[in-house]
């Protein structure tokens, strides 16, 4: 019910003719508004707080559902992050989005890099030695990483206006909640959008005729299709073990595997997809390029599969379990 009734508010006000007009530096408030007003943000915060009290497996179709879409805005995390703050603290207003690290310099300067939509973010949660805080964006020095589209960006606090910028979140969730979100909601994003880039080669190969048939009955093409086809649904099955019923907050290990499936699959469905399509797939009125260019950025955010690979491998290896199989059905 919750599924069908976001994608027909994604599909109504978020076409791919409104992403690219976002994209180009158009207004983003009209989208934003309609999201928070449809109540959609809040559909994990508790009952009690006015929300609808869904655990991770009740909300992954959803958060899938940006990432196919290509949602241009951090509505994942304003989701993720009523799951973050303690009972009783409204969550900001404006644009919320996480940072993969925080680092304090030398000069106390606090730096976080390549910070998903952190070039329109109002608010930035973070996470330093233990502690979540909240940074008012606009007090940064923003940087973005310039590739087309992308509003990633480095963040600096200046050492003499944090006092002013910095919010300490007392009585939040467990330390490392963040970075297991950073990486869970990221690997359903790109789920969604690894889907929506085999949906649309799959309806391009039978499509496209030559030689009198259909590009898509040639052996070479299915076969290629039947590869993007496997690692669609190994990043599909990875993340749902990471979105467990019962819980609101991602645990670590699962949230890794998950992120490093998925990102691992970027290479290949993205080549394929292009290689499929031909020159087409890259032009601007194509809306394949509007996935694959976020499924590159998605991978690389909040830990590539070469981050998480490791650390997998050091958990794999404390556990010293009889086999990997074995391992990963462990995990909770």
């Amino acid at each position: 019910m919750f599924t069908e009734a976001f994608e027909d508010i994604l599909r109504d006000c978020c076409s791919p003719v409104t992403v690219r007009a976002i994209e180009a530096g158009g207004a983003h408030t009209p989208l934003w508004d309609t999201i928070t007003e449809s109540g959609f943000l809040e559909v994990m915060a508790t009952e009690e707080a006015g929300g609808a009290g869904l655990d991770l497996a009740g909300v992954l179709p959803i958060l899938c559902m940006l990432g196919l879409h290509a949602v241009p805005l951090p509505v994942g995390q304003a989701i993720a992050l009523r799951t973050l703050l303690p009972a009783g603290v409204a969550p900001p207003k404006g644009l919320p989005t996480f940072a993969p690290a925080l680092l304090r310099e030398g000069n106390g300067d606090l730096v976080t890099p390549r910070v998903p939509f952190g070039a329109i973010a109002d608010h930035v949660l973070a996470e330093l030695d233990g502690t979540l805080l909240l940074l008012d964006a606009h007090a940064a020095q923003s940087e973005p990483i310039g590739i087309h589209g992308d509003t990633t960006a480095n963040l600096r606090w200046s050492a003499s206006h944090i006092e002013n910028s910095v919010q300490p979140i007392h009585g939040s969730a467990p330390e490392g909640s963040l970075r297991a979100w950073g990486a869970a909601l990221h690997a359903a994003l790109l789920v969604g959008a690894l889907a929506r880039s085999f949906d649309l080669t799959l309806q391009y190969a039978n499509d496209r005729t030559q030689f009198g048939k259909s590009i898509g009955k040639f052996q070479v093409i299915q076969h290629q299709l039947a590869v993007m086809a496997e690692h669609v649904a190994a990043s599909r099955i990875a993340t749902a073990n990471a979105f467990a019923a019962g819980r609101t907050v991602p645990a670590l290990l699962p949230a890794g595997i998950a992120k490093a499936r998925a990102s691992e699959a970027v290479i290949t469905v993205a080549t394929v997809a292009h290689a499929v399509h031909g020159a087409i797939g890259v032009t601007e009125e194509y809306d394949l390029q509007l996935n694959t260019r976020r499924l590159h950025a998605w991978r690389i955010a909040h830990g590539s599969e070469a981050h998480w690979h490791e650390v997998i491998g050091q958990a794999l290896l404390a556990a010293r379990s009889s086999t990997i199989s074995h391992f990963v059905r462990e995990l909770r």
